[in-house]
């Protein structure tokens, strides 16, 4: 029984570090979105430093290059992405999953190509879909027919959860720009595999955060119960406090489960001192 909890990123200014910036954070979380590699590819070297950093049971959710995703929309980009699963071999199994986030645009008429693109991926690793249209939440049809796709993939839906962020309006230079750019979608928390993974984004007020994943503290305790593994990257618009929100989630889950391991204690960033 294992519960992987982390954030959208592992270095921040507002985090203690050190010169490994990965190998702190990982002391912390045990797991990470790796947004970077939408962007760019990095460097199988990079990668193999990504390794040398983390413990094996450390997991990253890798994101799909953009061309793959959203500049050829699943339909081309072969070399992109041959490029992309060469270059984070290294990781081995610490990649948890390979994350096909798509675009607003891509609606319900695009599940074929969804299903054409799920079939020609190497079965080594396992994938999570995260869809943008408020058609795949709000139509039945076209939820029940995404959701055909991915369970014949043995592919995971990833929910975005911006419900307890845009309920009420922002109060902060981080939460206005982020009620610019984040999705307005509605909730979902039905899990497709045995390794849910949730997207979830609070307030910069840490009290207001943990009011709203209460429902989450209650499902991801049901699948662990169930046998699932989940996976849950908590998100605040600053994301100052993301780390200890991350490991006081897992808290709280683990008090409705007492069976969970507790994360590891963080090591200090360096030797203590007398001054």
């Amino acid at each position: 029984m294992r519960l992987h909890v982390g954030c959208a990123m592992w270095t921040h200014k507002a985090w203690p570090s050190s010169q490994e910036r990965l190998r702190s954070y990982a002391g912390w979380c045990n797991a990470v979105e790796g947004n970077t590699t939408f962007y760019a590819t990095p460097a199988r070297e990079t990668v193999a430093t990504w390794a040398a950093q983390t413990d094996p049971s450390f997991r990253f959710v890798l994101k799909l290059p953009r061309p793959v995703t959203h500049e050829h929309r699943l339909s081309g980009g072969d070399e992109q992405l041959r490029a992309f699963l060469h270059a984070i071999e290294p990781l081995g199994t610490r990649v948890h999953a390979l994350w096909i986030q798509l675009p607003g645009s891509f609606g319900p008429g695009d599940t074929p190509a969804l299903a054409g693109f799920l079939r020609r991926l190497p079965p080594a690793f396992r994938y999570a879909v995260e869809v943008r249209d408020r058609a795949f939440f709000t139509d039945p049809g076209a939820a029940g027919a995404l959701e055909d796709v991915l369970i014949r993939a043995d592919a995971e839906w990833v929910p975005f959860d911006t419900t307890t962020f845009f309920a009420s309006p922002p109060t902060s230079n981080a939460e206005r720009d982020a009620w610019s750019k984040k999705p307005r979608m509605p909730f979902r928390d039905r899990a497709l595999t045995a390794r849910p993974i949730v997207r979830y984004l609070g307030r910069d007020d840490p009290a207001r955060t943990v009011e709203g994943w209460q429902p989450w503290v209650t499902r991801t305790a049901a699948w662990l119960r169930e046998g699932r593994s989940p996976t849950v990257f908590l998100h605040t618009p600053d994301n100052a406090e993301a780390p200890e929100l991350a490991r006081r989630f897992h808290a709280e889950v683990r008090a409705l489960v007492p069976e969970l391991d507790p994360l590891p204690d963080p090591e200090p960033i360096a030797p203590a001192t007398l001054f």
